[in-house]
């Protein structure tokens, strides 16, 4: 059976051909986003991931804010299996799964695995949200209501889910990110969470895992706009510099 190529991978590929073939030469600027997202009839995420993807592989460069710039030094070409999965895709699949799964952890998981939970929320209080404490902490919350539902097949999807998301070089480069520009998980929207639990309310639980991962995603969605306004305010403050130290400038007004 021919393996299934995502969405944001087909993209990747059908501007990769274009950019070997020389439709896009070396330093070339790449459509804007919004431009890509009409022509190919895909959304916003799925162009970013693509970007990402072709980034990870030495194609493609973010040139300090104003767009995606084909290298000047094209790599081998070759796909690397790893890129497995997008962060965009694999909160699609949590929302889903997750969900679900708080919603039936809230009408069965014992008392005993409910005061795991609450154990597990008073140490994420306590460390640094950007440590890998932290997001050690953070898997073991979701892991701790995936095995609440009392389903082992419930528990080994979601934590497959998680391995994915550590895996992928193209997940790990997007949350990785969003640590380094401050965005860390809200221990609101946790706490939310298992109060819902905590008052057998399953549809409540449903919908604050589900309004948790919408976050998440519209905190990766903020990521790649962040890294390019922080590009930009460095690529003016080089200019900035290199203009004071031409000969013959003045910052005095003549």
């Amino acid at each position: 059976m021919a393996e299934r190529i995502k969405l944001y991978q087909r993209l990747a590929q059908q501007i990769e051909q274009s950019i070997r073939v020389g439709q896009y030469g070396p330093g070339t600027r790449l459509p804007a986003e919004r431009d890509l997202a009409e022509k190919f009839k895909v959304s916003r995420p799925t162009v970013r991931e693509a970007m990402i993807a072709l980034e990870i592989r030495g194609l493609v460069e973010v040139r300090h804010g104003s767009g995606v710039y084909v290298s000047g030094d094209l790599p081998v070409d070759r796909v690397p299996a790893e890129l497995d999965v997008g962060a965009f895709e694999l909160i699609e699949a949590r929302l889903m799964f997750e969900g679900e799964a708080a919603a039936l952890a809230a009408t069965v998981m014992t008392e005993a695995e409910l005061a795991q939970i609450g154990e597990i929320l008073q140490r994420m209080e306590t460390v640094d949200p950007a440590s890998a404490e932290e997001l050690a902490l953070d898997r073991q919350f979701h892991m701790a209501i995936a095995e609440g539902t009392q389903s082992s097949l419930v528990a080994q999807t979601i934590e497959h889910l998680w391995d994915l998301r550590e895996r992928s070089p193209l997940c790990r480069h997007m949350f990785e990110q969003a640590r380094r520009l401050g965005i860390n998980p809200r221990p609101s929207e946790h706490h939310r969470i298992y109060d819902a639990l905590r008052a057998r309310e399953a549809e409540e639980a449903r919908l604050a895992m589900r309004m948790h991962l919408m976050r998440v995603s519209e905190d990766l969605l903020a990521v790649t706009e962040l890294e390019l306004i922080e590009n930009a305010k460095r690529e003016i403050g080089e200019k900035r510099r290199r203009i004071a130290g031409a000969p013959g400038f003045s910052a005095v007004p003549r």
